[in-house]
């Protein structure tokens, strides 16, 4: 098989939760534990990092394997969804694994795949953590999929576990409280691996102290322990209370909501060097200033256009919206483009609600089984007083934004990691 048509095979044959829903969850790390033994576990021949959390857990992933690799470690990034190709998801110094070796895995284990019948997840966290030990890495940050107690990336045992926040999303799966979301993120703490959490929240905050206590390990919060600031040039003075201060941080990534992931980065870089890792301040520096070119990053308030501005964003759950909400607040334009899609097993409703009702909606559906009708959408959308035209497609959608808007307009595309992928 060339590439193409080993992901056709993949994605006929394997069910896969991005696309297909809860259907394609495995409540179980078994078949994981099986493909993990067969393949010799592979994860025990690199040293990992694992990233939990309902938002932010890709940036901050991105940030880290930015770092390491200004630090000269050959890293390992692992992270889900892929926006263009499935390739983005496992990349060694920032280049995606290639595709012969996708090829090569996939033919190689069709047979046992095909028995197994694992999830598309499961499979690729596979892949992953054989093509590490494969090049050799120094040191992997891998992203958790799904929740994190039950999450295919479970079985490894890090340097560290850091989870970044806590929000309503994939409550089907994780629950429909944030103390039972909050505990399956938790499933990620292990005895004796230190644990950093991003912000402390009295809503859930228990739930990890109860687990760091009974994995008898420590746990920080990054909000108690650095102080952000934020320049008027864009950069950040960011201040840990034992008296460490990166005054003028740049980072790359240009989303506001980074001021809450930078110091999960920062909380996480001082355990790794208690560990040995020689990462200096030029490293965190040039670190974060180049996690687009470094690690190829994209969709985290990405401007695609200067006049009209144009943005897009992977933000499409309530916490993730809110910051967008209160970025778009901040900008200056005409009239706001807002062309949206959205998965029908999000709580839509609540996102909605707080979206702003001064704009024009342009309602589209990706190309995905779990696309929400544009219809549905756009009906949904008209009870919260967001009014708007329906489009089949997104390209139609942003076509019929981008005729619309004048040049000192703004046009903002979201509310899907698969609207985005349309775009880019």
């Amino acid at each position: 098989m060339n590439y193409q048509e080993t992901l056709d095979w993949l994605f006929a044959q394997l069910p896969m939760y991005q696309r297909e829903g809860q259907a394609a969850y495995k409540a179980n790390l078994n078949n994981t534990l099986f493909l993990d033994e067969h393949f010799h576990h592979p994860h025990r021949q690199f040293k990992t990092i694992h990233v939990a959390g309902t938002n932010g857990k890709g940036s901050v992933s991105h940030m880290l394997a930015s770092i390491l690799q200004e630090a000269g470690y050959k890293t390992g990034l692992y992270t889900s969804p892929h926006l263009k190709d499935f390739r983005e998801r496992i990349k060694v110094n920032g280049e995606m694994v290639s595709e012969q070796y996708v090829i090569d895995f996939v033919g190689q284990n069709q047979a046992l795949f095909a028995e197994l019948k694992p999830s598309f997840f499961e499979m690729t966290v596979a892949m992953a953590f054989q093509y590490f030990a494969d090049t050799e890495v120094d040191i992997a940050v891998i992203e958790v999929g799904l929740g994190g107690r039950l999450d295919s990336t479970n079985i490894i045992t890090p340097l560290a576990s850091i989870i970044t926040n806590i929000s309503f999303d994939h409550m089907a799966l994780l629950g429909n409280t944030l103390p039972e979301i909050a505990a399956e993120k938790a499933g990620i703490i292990k005895t004796d691996i230190p644990a950093v959490i991003g912000t402390r929240d009295a809503a859930y905050d228990f739930v990890f102290e109860k687990k760091a206590s009974d994995c008898h390990t420590t746990l920080t919060f990054a909000s108690e322990e650095w102080q952000m600031g934020k320049n008027e040039d864009g950069t950040y003075d960011a201040r840990h209370k034992s008296g460490i201060t990166y005054p003028h941080l740049s980072c790359d990534l240009k989303g506001s909501y980074q001021r809450k992931n930078i110091p999960v980065v920062l909380e996480t870089v001082l355990l790794l060097q208690s560990c040995g890792l020689a990462l200096y301040e030029q490293d965190i520096r040039q670190g974060l200033a180049r996690v687009i070119p470094n690690t190829g990053l994209h969709g985290r308030w990405e401007q695609l256009a200067e006049r009209p501005y144009t943005i897009c964003d992977t933000g499409h759950n309530i916490d993730g919206l809110s910051e967008i909400r209160t970025q778009l607040a901040s900008c200056s334009y005409d009239k706001l483009h807002f062309v949206i899609g959205m998965v029908s097993d999000k709580d839509v409703d609540s996102v909605l609600s707080i979206l702003p009702k001064d704009a024009r909606y342009y309602f589209c559906k990706a190309s995905i089984p779990r696309a929400m009708n544009e219809k549905i959408l756009a009906q949904k959308a008209c009870a919260h007083g967001l009014e708007g035209d329906i489009y089949p497609t997104v390209a139609e959608a942003y076509a019929a934004a981008r005729a619309a808007a004048t040049p000192e307009d703004m046009i903002y595309i979201g509310g899907s990691t698969f609207v985005v992928a349309e775009v880019i």
